[in-house]
């Protein structure tokens, strides 16, 4: 092989190696660009949501005063009412052997006032002649008008268990009447239905609800992680599930001192008044929702959560600034407030550092979380 010959393999191979290291290197090179973010300033609102229902704030329930059977329903639910209007009426169906009782103690009575009034003529007549003392007729007197007491009393006690009461006031138990204005939410009964009164050992049968319905509250339940942040007086939005695209103001007026365990977890009552729009009839049960506001903050400096990773070992929040050379390099966080996609930032970024928008996680993102 000639000189020149030689050279030339010497200049290729030369050219080779060096193609060889320059592609060597420009492989080494990682292909994944990044973008980034700086953070920003805005205002972060923590909220949680309370499921629960709109009632009224006024609900009555009204019992009738005697035992016996539904004679009349004159109104429907849904009736407007106004106090003392007449809503059913009660039939008494006397117990045959108190009736009876009660007859014969009128009967009784009846002969002791006969022989009262006997006796009560006969001192008469003696005492205006003088024949007897007047403490004697006194008491002949007495003994008459005490027997017209107890024949007035067994006769009261009689129509008592045969009408259900004496005298004039009978309607007055029988007659079922509203007892506050407002709309009739339920008549659990019907014309024929047997009521019990209310007494020491039975609620009695209920015969109508009624309530305001131009006054509606939230009632609904939150969990024990929460109720601690809730201040009365608060304002809150309040969703009606029946009406879409609506919220109505309300106010929070209680916070339950007690909670009661549902499914593993501890619950809180809370009570709203809601502000009604006349728009809406509001129906007393409409499932509702409520959004508590927690925590507002105002120009806060925050980024958005899907910057953030975390170190598994200290479990401490971190993001990757770039630096003036291009590599990224790893900041520790302090966080603040979180609203589910932007988190206020404490510590540890300024405004103006470029913050790594992760890609999808590559072996050698791997490798610098580890």
């Amino acid at each position: 092989m000639s000189k020149r010959s030689k050279i030339i393999l010497i200049v290729i191979a030369v050219f080779f190696i060096a193609a060889l290291i320059w592609f060597g290197k420009k492989n080494a090179k990682s292909i994944v660009e990044y973008e980034t973010e700086t953070p920003f300033r805005t205002t972060i609102v923590k909220k949680t949501v309370a499921t629960g229902k709109v009632i009224p704030l006024e609900e009555i329930e009204i019992k009738p005063q005697i035992t016996g059977i539904i004679d009349k329903v004159l109104l429907l639910e849904g009736s407007k009412v106004k106090k003392g209007d007449l809503i059913a009426t009660v039939r008494v169906v006397p117990n045959e052997q108190s009736l009876i009782s009660a007859k014969g103690r009128v009967d009784n009575a009846k002969l002791r006032v006969n022989n009262s009034a006997v006796s009560y003529k006969r001192t008469k007549n003696l005492f205006d002649k003088g024949v007897i003392a007047r403490t004697e007729f006194e008491s002949v007197e007495l003994t008459y008008n005490q027997a017209k007491q107890d024949l007035k009393n067994a006769q009261n006690d009689y129509q008592i268990i045969k009408r259900g009461s004496a005298g004039s006031g009978g309607s007055a138990n029988t007659n079922i009447i509203a007892q506050m204005s407002g709309t009739i939410l339920e008549i659990p009964v019907k014309e024929g239905d047997q009521v019990i009164q209310s007494n020491n050992f039975n609620a009695g049968t209920t015969i109508a609800s009624i309530a305001d319905m131009a006054k509606m509250i939230f009632e609904g339940k939150v969990d024990e992680s929460e109720v601690g942040k809730l201040v009365k007086g608060t304002e809150i939005e309040v969703s009606i599930g029946a009406i879409e695209g609506t919220k109505f103001p309300a106010k929070l007026n209680f916070i339950a001192p007690k909670g009661t365990e549902e499914g593993g977890a501890v619950q809180f009552k809370i009570k709203a008044d809601v502000s009604l729009d006349d728009k809406f009839f509001i129906r007393a049960g409409y499932s509702a929702n409520a959004d508590i506001v927690l925590v507002k903050k105002d120009s806060v400096l925050s980024i958005k959560e899907a910057l953030l990773r975390f170190d598994k070992k200290t479990e401490e929040p971190y993001v990757e600034v770039k630096q003036a050379d291009g590599n990224y390099e790893k900041k520790t966080l302090k966080l603040g407030t979180s609203d589910g996609v932007n988190v206020e930032i404490l510590e540890g970024v300024t405004k103006d550092d470029e913050i790594k928008i992760w890609n999808k996680a590559s072996k050698d993102d791997k490798k610098k979380e580890d």
